[in-house]
């Protein structure tokens, strides 16, 4: 499972429900809905509360403003570093380390989300050779007309001998804050909200040198997902079950704890490599050879050193997994959110699993055996009964790794933003929080189903 509660959006998040609580803003009844919502008119189709977009094409990457960076076309279209727009120094804050780099940068135009938003979550694909590395930031425009600072999403590259990959804590200008991975304006009851946003990109690379960072996806998924503790039941449409390997993070216990203490915060990294090898991707001897030669499965162990967040001290960056993915020839990944289990079946049915977020008491997930404040699983498909069929790494043994939760109990740990912790205090749901990973070239039937769930 994943680390237990830090000073991070887990922190934020669950202080956020606790002052909208206070202030009278969300019933304290466990059955609580937004006026308005799907709960009132369950015949109604609600209006999709979430807006990912990305930059990917040709075209798109022509249309930023670029100062040294220059757009590459074909099979899959990229930007890349040009003629250098200048040199700075950074100090790696977690060795200490000044040095020199080259850089450019990209800047998206402007994207008006299609709902304002309380959170963003921004991703990215790119190829990092050694001697390169990036830096993703977000500045918004809220309701009110004013507009926030450049904030920090991440500082990322594939390896970690030139920076080591991180987050930045400390960023807020009182209307939001950026928790780890998430820009969430932090007290949503006013009715403030992030009405558009652009991204900046920055490329790095050694002096001197001519590689360059290549990045073929840059987005982000803005959100306004209704306070609740409980969501509609949604009617069963699928039974398949895909073919996805199955990988325990218990197993790797006591593995390597510089990476978040070993295996037993690894949920993200190994549901990660589970769908990285359901697409076919694989690491060769000489990139495991780091790894101890007695471990099984050590592509877990590396899944996990290179997901790592020196700042979040921990393997759960969302971002950083779906980049890591990415780092896999012919896969891209994204973060965004599903709406409904009927979501999923969509993305089942094209044979895409996806890795959920979700927090729940022990007593709230029949057959899970734990409970958690955060953890990750991969849904890889239904029961003739509408069951969720979970590739869970909380297990035992690899063989173990295959669960089947009930629907009703699995949608609503998932889907909730609010929960009851064991003490009865008001904390965090995650609110459909997922990882996509699918080809870099999908089929007509996976981009369908992809646009269904809005991805592009």
């Amino acid at each position: 499972m994943s680390r237990a509660q830090q000073p991070s959006r887990r922190t934020v998040l669950t202080a956020a429900v606790a002052v909208a609580v206070a202030g009278g803003t969300v019933p304290a009844a466990a059955a609580a809905q937004r006026p308005g919502t799907e709960a009132d008119d369950p015949g109604r189709a609600p209006a999709r509360p979430i807006d990912y977009h990305a930059w990917t094409t040709y075209s798109e990457w022509r249309l930023g403003a670029a100062q040294g960076v220059r757009p590459v076309a074909g099979a899959r279209p990229a930007v890349v570093i040009g003629a250098p727009a200048g040199r700075t120094d950074y100090t790696d804050p977690h060795t200490g380390t000044t040095a020199t780099w080259e850089y450019a940068t990209w800047t998206s135009p402007v994207h008006k989300l299609t709902v304002p938003a309380t959170e963003v979550v921004s991703s990215w694909n790119a190829h990092t050779p050694d001697g390169t590395w990036l830096q993703v930031e977000l500045q918004g425009t809220y309701s009110d007309g004013t507009g926030t600072p450049w904030y920090v999403m991440g500082r990322w590259a594939a390896g970690d001998q030139d920076i080591k990959r991180t987050s930045v804590d400390g960023q807020t200008d009182g209307k939001s804050t950026v928790w780890t991975d998430t820009f969430a304006i932090d007290d949503a009851s006013t009715g403030l909200r992030l009405t558009s946003y652009r991204l900046r990109l920055t490329l790095y690379r050694r002096p001197g040198t001519r590689l360059t960072p290549t990045v073929w996806r840059l987005g982000a998924m803005g959100s306004d997902i209704p306070d609740r503790f409980t969501v509609p039941a949604s009617t069963p449409g699928l039974a398949q079950e895909l073919a996805v390997p199955r990988y325990s993070q218990e197993i790797h216990k006591g593995q390597y704890p510089q990476y978040d203490n070993g295996g037993e915060a690894w949920c993200s990294p190994t549901s990660s490599q589970m769908i990285i090898e359901y697409w076919g991707g694989r690491l060769t001897p000489e990139q495991l050879s780091w790894v101890d030669p007695a471990y099984a499965d050590p592509q877990v162990d590396h899944a996990a050193r290179f997901t790592y967040d020196y700042q979040y001290e921990g393997c759960g960056n969302w971002p950083f997994n779906a980049a890591y993915a990415a780092t896999f020839e012919g896969l891209q990944g994204v973060v965004t959110r599903l709406a409904s289990l009927t979501d999923l079946e969509t993305l089942i049915a094209a044979g895409i699993p996806a890795i959920t977020s979700q927090s729940f008491l022990k007593t709230e997930l029949t057959g899970a055996g734990y409970g958690t404040s955060g953890h990750l699983m991969t849904v890889i498909g239904f029961t003739a009964d509408g069951d969720v069929i979970a590739n869970d790494p909380a297990s035992p043994s690899d063989d173990a790794v295959r669960r089947v939760y009930l629907r009703r109990e699995f949608e609503n740990i998932w889907l909730r933003t609010k929960r009851y912790n064991a003490s009865g205090k008001v904390v965090s749901g995650t609110g459909g929080v997922c990882y996509l990973y699918f080809p870099a070239h999908p089929s007509p039937r996976q981009c369908k189903a992809l646009a269904a769930v809005g991805v592009r």
